[in-house]
């Protein structure tokens, strides 16, 4: 079995929450992980929000297991969080498994863009909460017989697809970053303010922080059909 040596207990214990905030919204949630270097980048998709949420973690050492120096597998995410050992700072990759359709289509590696316009980290998690409201106060006005999952689904689709400031960015792909604990403030900084960026490439919208990204294609996710192994 093939054991990820990370940097120390802390990354451990991010992975960890990263991973239970996925098996929140879907505990069959499967992740792509994807190693080279020092660096493991973590796939995720929770269903709600329709973005692909990437938490990078550092190895203790560069990666290797026998002749092969990269690692692109996917797996299940509960069973890589039972496998964690946050004293030792390790983390065994559980078998594969077939991988959903979004796990096929990532984000490119390079040509990222800086975006103008993105609001400050507070002013985000401002809009988020302003659209929680929003969504509630709908929901709550329809009348009983009218409270019909295809109703709320169009509720909720008006709600967070609207964009963010001046930017293409959907207030959902905030929402999941905020709900996946990617915007909460900084130790050194007290807040997350300038540390939040927009960037672009292609098709491809992400929203980075200290704490993670979140990934959105600008056509949406939705409609993929992509299956990979």
């Amino acid at each position: 079995m093939t054991v990820l040596h990370l940097a120390d207990e802390g990354e451990t214990a991010d992975l960890a929450a990263f991973l239970s905030r996925l098996l929140h919204y879907d505990r069959s949630a499967a992740v792509r992980l994807q190693a080279a270097g020092t660096a493991l980048a973590v796939f995720g998709r929770p269903p709600s929000f329709e973005v692909l949420a990437i938490r990078a973690v550092r190895l203790a050492k560069p990666y290797e297991d026998g002749l092969d120096v990269t690692l692109d597998v996917t797996v299940s995410a509960g069973e890589l969080l039972e496998s964690l050992d946050e004293p030792a700072a390790t983390a065994a990759v559980p078998g594969t498994v077939t991988g959903p359709p979004w796990a096929g289509v990532l984000p490119p590696r390079g040509g990222w863009q800086p975006e103008p316009g993105l609001p400050v980290p507070q002013a985000l998690r401002a809009t988020v909460a302003a659209a929680v409201r929003e969504f509630r106060s709908r929901t709550q006005e329809l009348a009983p017989d009218g409270r019909t999952r295809a109703e709320l689904d169009r509720i909720g689709r008006d709600i967070w697809s609207r964009t963010v400031g001046g930017t293409p960015l959907p207030v959902r792909a905030v929402h999941a970053a905020q709900s996946l604990g990617f915007l909460r403030p900084t130790a050194a900084t007290g807040d997350a303010a300038g540390e939040a960026v927009l960037l672009s490439s292609g098709a491809w919208l992400r929203l980075r922080t200290p704490f993670g990204s979140v990934a959105v294609r600008r056509a949406g996710l939705g409609a993929l059909g992509v299956s990979v192994r």
